[in-house]
């Protein structure tokens, strides 16, 4: 990577912000814990999102599709 390029875990939070109001507008969030070097990104569902049974979908339909548009780097998600 070069110096004053932005680091693979700033570019997945960067894109987690945008899709952060979704999830708070329903009562929820999610949290990056880790980017690994093969890119698998681990995440926490938090607040309502945490225990809601649509959380799967919300995962792989919204987090992962967003975070692999714009960060082709990333393989998948996953929760934690």
């Amino acid at each position: 990577m070069q110096e004053g390029w932005p680091s693979m875990r700033e570019r997945v939070e960067a894109a987690l912000d945008k899709i952060r109001p979704a999830l708070q507008a329903d009562g929820g969030d999610v949290e990056l814990v880790e980017v690994t070097e093969d890119g698998v990104v681990k995440v926490q569902l938090v607040g309502a999102c945490r225990g809601c049974p649509m959380s799967q979908i919300t995962l792989a339909n919204g987090v992962e599709r967003v975070l692999k548009e714009e960060i082709p780097e990333v393989t998948r998600v996953e929760p934690v």
